[in-house]
């Protein structure tokens, strides 16, 4: 019998994708396969292209050319894979396989690309227990839901996903505790939109947080991925109660999308901008120096100059740490692609520009005036650079270390210069 078959699951895109090749790769583990989550170095038998198309199909269309140029093997595309993706790639591949969304949970279609697997490699031989699987060590993904209750105009995503469908809490929580138990210092709560979880089950995501908290005990730390305002507002006091505990990042990624209330209307957003400061302000009282994240689409169909600078005076008043600025494209099938474009490409990079320069300039500033704190952080990963490290304080801001720490380590370490993406921090002791 040959030797143990081996796949590569390739993700992109947000924490949630990640997570959702976490459990794919765990699938294929069941079946004996050696699972790994990176560009393989080695040719594998399978590779799973995980795609995010919320930006676009240039990222995926580019990853998928290098799987073809660099290996042979049978390759399934699944993840946010929409229809022009699908036909871009099959023009380009022919023998590649599209999957559902959900290609962990379809085994129709799981057994059928197995088939085409196991007739190009053989059969392999199987571990006896499923392994335990990180996409970067010491994380832990979990994902508590999938979809959404929106319908953005520009939004791709829920044609894929489609409408909510959270994960049980006790079953999330047993995940939770596994990762824990396998060693993981930082869990992430991923999902489309964390911020409407069980409104399917008659819960929300404090009440998750809380569960959580309680039956699991150990020493991590929870990082609440990206949520829509406007059910924030539903359990707001609530999930304000919640960050109180240690275990908790003080860190909150809420796209607001628009700083005007006109252009939030055409997105469908559902949300006000008033809305959206009232969450921020709420959080910021609580939490004076958390991170706050955001999201902003410049040159949106009919976007007024007045309208991008009421987006520039709402980053100006809440002082993002964190803010993704994302020039407008059109995505087939939504709402928003049948707009006209009437926003000339030289004033969209001019606004995409000033905008970046601005929140830049702010992200500085907030770091800025954490130099001379000492702060308890926990190390997440090397560093780009040979000899570095990188770490995380309790907001999830990235501290830069000289020196190699392991992962997972907690050390107190004193903030000495600021970037706007990061703090640069010398290492004072072991915690």
């Amino acid at each position: 019998m040959r030797s143990q078959r081996t796949v590569a699951i390739l993700s992109e895109g947000c924490a949630a994708n990640f997570g959702d090749g976490e459990k794919i790769g765990e699938r294929f583990a069941q079946e004996g396969f050696a699972v790994q989550f990176e560009m393989p170095s080695a040719p594998p038998d399978a590779i799973v292209l995980n795609a995010c198309t919320v930006k676009g199909i240039s990222g995926a269309v580019k990853l998928a050319k290098k799987i073809r140029s660099t290996f042979p093997a049978p390759v399934w595309v699944t993840g946010c894979a929409t229809e022009d993706l699908k036909r871009e790639l099959a023009r380009l591949y022919p023998d590649f396989c599209f999957g559902p969304k959900d290609a962990h949970k379809n085994e129709d279609a799981f057994q059928e690309f197995l088939s085409r697997v196991d007739s190009a490699a053989g059969l392999g031989e199987k571990p006896n227990a499923t392994p335990s699987l990180f996409c970067h060590a010491g994380i832990g993904l979990v994902n508590i839901e999938e979809g959404c209750l929106d319908s953005c105009s520009y939004c791709s995503t829920h044609l894929v996903k489609g409408t909510l469908q959270s994960i049980p809490a006790e079953r999330i929580v047993r995940r939770v505790q596994r990762k824990v138990e396998d060693g993981a210092k930082q869990i992430f709560l991923t999902g489309q939109d964390t911020s409407c979880y069980g409104f399917d089950l008659k819960t929300n995501l404090a009440e998750l947080l809380q569960k959580i908290l309680v039956q699991v005990r150990g020493d991590y730390k929870i990082r609440v991925g990206m949520g829509n305002p406007r059910h924030v507002l539903r359990y707001l006091d609530a999930l304000q109660e919640t960050f109180h505990d240690d275990h908790l990042y003080k860190f909150l990624h809420i796209p607001v999308q628009s700083g005007s209330d006109r252009i939030l209307k055409a997105m469908n957003r559902r949300h006000s901008v008033a809305e959206y400061f009232q969450i921020a302000d709420a959080f910021r009282k609580h939490f004076p120096d958390m991170v706050l994240g955001t999201d902003i689409i410049v040159a949106f169909p009919g976007e007024s100059p007045a309208d991008f600078q009421a987006s520039v005076e709402l980053v100006k008043a809440t002082r993002p740490s964190i803010c993704n600025i994302t020039r407008f494209v059109p995505r087939e099938g939504t709402r928003a692609y049948l707009l006209p474009n009437d926003i000339p490409p030289k004033e969209r990079n001019t606004r995409s520009a000033e905008l970046s320069r601005i929140f830049q300039q702010i992200a500085l500033e907030n770091n800025q005036s954490l130099i001379g704190q000492t702060e308890t952080v926990v190390v997440e990963k090397p560093g780009q650079r040979v000899g570095t490290t990188i770490a995380r304080d309790h907001a999830y801001r990235p501290i830069a270390l000289a020196g190699d720490y392991p992962v997972g380590k907690s050390l107190t370490v004193k903030i000495v210069r600021a970037e706007a993406f990061a703090l640069i921090a010398e290492h004072c002791y072991d915690s």
